[in-house]
């Protein structure tokens, strides 16, 4: 709250609430893994913030939907998703956990038909729009997420491999959009039903 207090007069047009971190008082559970705090949490956020909120959610969940609805509820402008997925590693020959936490974010390809059919779950049980992510590596990828109900994606891992990917997505979707004869990406959204 107080970073959000502290952002509410800075010149930045929306903010991001990633609300997949572990919560140490709820016995590091994840803010957005229960609907009814996703909801409290979002329409405290919205008392705060001046400018549009976008809460990130987790696909740690059973139903994303039940978690999109409770977002939507509590007034979100937009959702964000998906976080990475909850993965562990073992380094076999110290024969003990990879990874400082235990636990870590999956995040690149493998994750993107997950993604995709949870941003397509999404787009048909909330009316705000959606930003669509995960394992998008390709225009290809992006556009599946835009059939599927995002109005726009976001491209993390694959910028670590190209730095010039966005750009190549962006000039992919423009050629996709020429060939198909569409006039914006608004008319591609949620197309797939």
């Amino acid at each position: 709250f107080a970073v959000v207090e502290r952002l509410a007069n800075e010149p930045i047009d929306m903010m991001e609430i990633n609300i997949s971190c572990p919560n140490v008082n709820a016995g590091f559970l994840a803010f957005g893994q229960d609907p009814k705090q996703v909801e409290k949490l979002t329409a405290e956020i919205k008392k705060r913030a001046k400018q549009p909120v976008i809460m990130k959610l987790t696909p740690n969940v059973t139903d994303i939907t039940e978690i999109a609805k409770a977002a939507e509820a509590g007034g979100a402008d937009a959702v964000s998703l998906i976080n990475t997925l909850t993965g562990m590693k073992i380094d076999i020959n110290r024969r003990t956990f990879a990874i400082a936490n235990k636990t870590g974010g999956v995040s690149g390809p493998a994750i993107h038909p997950i993604a995709v059919r949870m941003v397509y779950q999404v787009a048909n049980a909330v009316q705000i729009p959606i930003i669509g992510m995960g394992g998008i590596a390709s225009a290809e990828d992006a556009i599946e997420m835009i059939l599927a109900g995002a109005s726009a994606v976001a491209v993390g891992t694959a910028n670590f491999h190209n730095p010039a990917i966005t750009m190549e997505i962006v000039d992919g979707i423009e050629k996709y959009m020429q060939q198909y004869g569409f006039n914006s990406v608004s008319e591609m959204v949620g197309l797939v039903k």
